[in-house]
């Protein structure tokens, strides 16, 4: 059975500040991870055969989303 979940980030600068922390992200995407960056909004998709990788994944992006967020801030 395929599983799927989905982040979005929306907001007045989410086209602009999630776009560069997505994009900086993407090199650790895995397969079954897809990002989709609009003018106001960041999707990410996850897919996986079970609930537990998906779970970590969705954990650990956001995670690695916060880090990036928080280096935006100290510039």
């Amino acid at each position: 059975m395929k599983i799927k979940g989905r982040l979005t980030f929306k907001g007045e600068d989410a086209g602009e500040l999630a776009g560069i922390i997505a994009r900086s992200l993407a090199p650790d995407n895995v397969s079954g991870m897809e990002t989709i960056v609009e003018d106001d909004s960041v999707t990410v998709i996850f897919k996986g055969d079970k609930v537990g990788t998906i779970l970590a994944s969705v954990d650990d992006y956001l995670m690695n989303a916060k880090i990036a967020g928080d280096m935006l801030d100290m510039k």
